[in-house]
């Protein structure tokens, strides 16, 4: 009997359907085969990345196999090809400073640190005026460590550590830094920092540039804006030269408040504008604290601002006196505490 056309156009369509269907379990077969056998191969999950990104990759120092240390003779590229951008900065964990010694090997004494395979671009000494902060410096220190070494800087970290329960004076304490950090080794770029603020990106480096450096521009405090334009307060990165031009900071501001611009009013009066990195970069997270006893604000500091071209000559490094009580070469930093007398009455 002959076969109708209608018959055959469904034998056909029931053909393509089967051999759709052995197309597709073919593909499922395949499909769960190579996932168990990348779990196999993949028994643990993969790790979320730290909070403060990767750690600088550890390398032997160039000379090493051959028994003598050689000086490494093409400088590290800029920017470095470490840089991973923006990071997760948290301050719900807790810090132990044995754990970040660990995890920072290369850090040498001092918490001195030198890139083993270039040959950095700026010797930077990190001044950081201190006292009674001891948890905000653990976060510092842990955070800062790996963002420094993947910047390729050769850098040391100075904790300047006010003696005694007389009125915190930060901008002293950060000549004290600049002038002490110089006698161990021939800096040429400071960055002054405060000891709560952790920058969010490391592609802002913690370097000099031809005008002085503003790095702390976009701040949670201030909502990730600048308060102010003529704002230079938190971090700032100055060179020698440009340290020196101004007198460096004024000695005479005792208490919270008025440092930042007094330095300010010092660089425009000294010709030199301010240079600060994009707002998104230059993101930074604050530790939140409480005012710190004796450092209540200073009640002079419009007063003092008002007057920088006058005193700027003969206030800062030219008069500046201190005593060194002691100085402690940690695993991770340069502790120096000093006695910075009192204010005049």
């Amino acid at each position: 009997m002959k076969e109708l056309p209608g018959a055959s156009l469904q034998k056909a369509c029931r053909l393509l359907v089967l051999f759709c269907f052995l197309h597709l379990s073919v593909v499922f077969l395949y499909y769960f085969a190579g996932n168990r056998f990348n779990l196999q191969w993949n028994p643990e999950p993969a790790a979320a990345a730290p909070p403060r990104g990767p750690a600088p990759p550890h390398r032997e120092p160039l000379g090493l196999k051959s028994g003598n240390l050689s000086k490494p003779d093409a400088d590290c590229p800029d920017p470095s090809p470490l840089l991973v951008g923006p990071l997760r900065v948290e301050f719900s964990h807790t810090v132990n400073l044995k754990d970040v010694e660990a995890e920072n090997p290369e850090v040498r004494g001092g918490g001195r640190y030198t890139p083993q395979d270039c040959r950095a671009l700026q010797k930077v000494a990190i001044i950081i005026p201190f006292r009674n902060r001891d948890e905000h410096l653990k976060y510092w220190l842990y955070y800062l460590h790996p963002i420094l070494q993947r910047q390729q800087l050769d850098y040391g970290v100075y904790v300047i550590n006010q003696a005694g329960e007389e009125t915190f004076n930060r901008a002293k304490l950060l000549n004290i830094g600049f002038t002490e950090a110089l006698k161990e080794y021939d800096y040429d770029c400071f960055v002054f920092s405060d000891v709560d603020l952790i920058p969010m990106d490391d592609r802002n480096t913690y370097k000099c540039y031809s005008q002085p450096r503003h790095l702390s521009v976009s701040m949670d405090k201030f909502g990730f804006r600048l308060p102010y334009n003529q704002y230079f307060g938190g971090v700032s990165a100055l060179n020698k030269e440009q340290f020196q031009k101004i007198n460096g900071f004024p000695n005479n501001y005792w208490g919270w408040g008025g440092e930042d611009d007094d330095i300010y009013n010092r660089l425009l009066f000294k010709g030199m504008g301010i240079s600060r990195p994009d707002g998104a970069i230059g993101k930074c997270r604050m530790i939140r604290h409480s005012r710190d006893q004796k450092n209540e604000p200073n009640p002079q500091r419009f007063n003092k601002i008002a007057h920088t071209k006058e005193t700027m000559n003969s206030d800062g490094l030219n008069s500046l006196s201190y005593k060194v009580v002691r100085t402690d070469k940690l695993p991770l930093y340069t502790k120096i505490t000093v006695d910075i007398g009192s204010p005049k009455s």
